[in-house]
């Protein structure tokens, strides 16, 4: 019977491990939603850069601002 006292006193109590359950089932309904609904933005790819001039050509971008 002793090996039974240390062994319950080494788990958590219940309501510690009730709410941890809660917590896994939880974050594995999340996980379902979420790969279910599927990508936010199926395009996008990290790390690329897309081609071509980021600003238009003739300059800085700033022509129109003459008048500040």
């Amino acid at each position: 019977m002793p090996f039974v006292r240390r062994l319950s006193s080494a788990l958590p109590a219940k309501p510690v491990s009730g709410f941890v359950a809660l917590l896994v089932v939880l974050f594995v309904c999340a996980y379902a939603a979420g790969t279910a609904a599927g990508p936010v933005a199926p395009g996008i790819r990290p790390g690329v850069q897309p081609s071509g001039p980021q600003q238009p050509s003739g300059g800085d971008g700033m022509a129109d601002m003459g008048g500040m």
